[in-house]
């Protein structure tokens, strides 16, 4: 079975003294269906950096990295081959940018990005291990502040 890695980030930020994180909605998805940026691990590249870049890729905002929140591991099928994903998570703290200012070739990969309530996120996000990892960041933030 083949071997997949990627990185992402669960990037936080104060606005109008509400927490909030960077979503996305995957090009094509149907609105509502929200995600975390992420995305493969480039040769050379560490994970953390993977999910700096692809934050800043899929997003149009920069972010300091926090901490790593925790892995989401899973099995899909790509033409017909079986394939073992690792997800990386990060948590990240915003540091400047304007969501959704995108280069026009990421237009392909994602249809919107928008803050939404960290609180929410558990129930906001499509896929499972992103909901986790939206809950692992809630309660650091929670514990450790921002």
């Amino acid at each position: 079975m083949r071997r997949e890695f990627s990185a992402g980030g669960v990037t936080v930020r104060r606005l109008r003294g509400e927490l909030v994180f960077a979503a996305i909605r995957p090009a094509g998805k149907k609105p509502g269906l929200w995600a975390l940026p992420k995305g493969n691990i480039a040769a050379g590249e560490k994970p953390d950096q993977t999910a700096l870049r692809e934050v800043d890729e899929e997003t149009g905002v920069q972010a300091r990295l926090v901490t790593k929140l925790g892995d989401v591991r899973y099995v899909y099928t790509w033409a017909g081959e079986r394939i073992f994903k690792v997800v990386s998570f990060y948590l990240l703290r915003y540091s400047r940018g304007r969501l959704g200012e995108i280069a026009p070739e990421m237009r392909v990969e994602v249809d919107e990005a928008r803050w939404l309530p960290l609180a929410e996120g558990p129930k906001l996000l499509a896929y499972g291990g992103e909901r986790e990892m939206a809950r692992k960041a809630l309660a650091f933030v929670q514990e450790h502040g921002l």
